[in-house]
């Protein structure tokens, strides 16, 4: 069990949360659903009953140390890992498993996002359970899988043999990094895809070859400054290994090319909480299927809205239907919920047009 690590992946700034996610002060670091915990300490106590605390890392952008040290009081100071820049999820893994490989050589790791929403939590633990047993004897590299519910283009899909190749785990037959609406379509309508949830289970060694054989240049530049991993001198080195890194996912880097992924499908309610319209489906709602976060909310003729608001602030809502509004302290959103992808857009023109104090 020592050999068992986690690696919670915590740098993206996510921008389809704005106005209530900020740069200096993103979505994993909020209780966006109301549950009195963040995304993040929601996280950290899941897979904190998986390994013990020291043996979970914590991987964020330098300016968001204080606000993981801050919320994770539990977590070693020490296992706050920082990145100079954001690369995509390929650098950040490559990163966290040069260090747990020089920590102990036989080590077994969990990557995950940050700002999952998983329920159920004694079918997650067992599902995790067995990706664990499964990588320590097998050359794998295991993904959970969710049924997808709609053709979403946000996730990457899984298509998988109908054999098992242990008991619940499928060889992966094709790997599809997010794609376009028209093939969604076709992937849900054939029932043989899974959504990719972006929880990896793998042996250290054995990804670190996986990046050796398809992202040779990124293993390359963190392999030749391995023997200082863990060391005082690894804050002068990471900025020089991260700008000779190329931006680039895991998914799309490694697991579509690599012949030993597999897939266990999930038993366990899982959503990505990439947008306001995951929020919603996730959280509770009035008579009137409104979910509203903030005490001081007042509703009339509105219907299907989501609205998120400050605690203390009176909101008055008339004949609204399928809305999302958003009120902070110096940003007010209201869009309609099937234009929700333009809020992406938004920001792009905030940042042109306004002050960057707004994002």
């Amino acid at each position: 069990m020592s050999n068992r690590y986690v690696a919670i992946m915590a740098g993206g700034i996510g921008s389809r949360f704005w106005p209530k996610s900020r740069t200096n002060y993103p979505k994993q670091f909020l209780d966006i659903l109301n549950t009195g915990k963040t995304l993040i300490q929601s996280t950290f106590s899941r897979y904190n009953k998986i390994v013990p605390a020291e043996n979970i890392f914590v991987v964020t952008s330098e300016e968001y140390r204080d606000i993981v040290a801050q919320q994770l009081p539990d977590l070693p100071q020490e296992n706050i890992v920082t990145e100079p820049f954001r690369k995509n999820t390929a650098p950040c893994i490559a990163y966290i498993a040069f260090k747990i490989q020089k920590k102990d050589p036989e080590a077994i790791m969990i990557a995950a996002p940050s700002d999952n929403l998983i329920l159920e939590d004694e079918a997650f633990n067992e599902t995790v359970e067995n990706a664990l047993k499964f990588v320590e004897s097998v050359n794998a590299l295991v993904t959970l899988g969710i049924k997808p519910r709609n053709p979403n283009t946000g996730y990457g899909y899984i298509q998988h043999d109908s054999v098992e190749a242990a008991p619940g785990i499928f060889k992966v037959k094709t790997f599809t990094e997010k794609p376009n609406l028209d093939l969604a379509k076709v992937f849900v309508k054939s029932g043989d895809f899974l959504w990719n949830s972006g929880i990896f289970t793998w042996k250290v060694k054995n990804i670190l070859a996986a990046f050796e054989r398809f992202l040779p240049e990124i293993h390359e530049v963190f392999a030749s400054y391995q023997d200082l991993f863990n060391t005082p001198e690894e804050a002068d080195i990471i900025e020089e290994i991260y700008a000779q890194c190329s931006n680039i996912s895991i998914d799309f880097g490694i697991m579509e090319k690599a012949s030993n992924v597999y897939v266990i499908p999930a038993g366990f309610t899982w959503s990505d909480l990439g947008t306001w319209n995951s929020a919603y489906d996730n959280m509770s709602k009035d008579y009137f299927d409104n979910a509203v976060v903030g005490a001081d909310v007042m509703v009339y003729d509105t219907h299907n809205c989501m609205v998120h608001v400050p605690e203390g602030k009176l909101v008055v809502l008339q004949g609204l239907e399928n809305f999302i509004v958003v009120d902070t302290n110096d940003v007010l959103l209201i869009c309609r919920k099937d234009q929700e992808q333009e809020i992406k857009e938004y920001v792009a023109d905030v940042k042109r047009n306004k002050d960057e104090k707004y994002l």
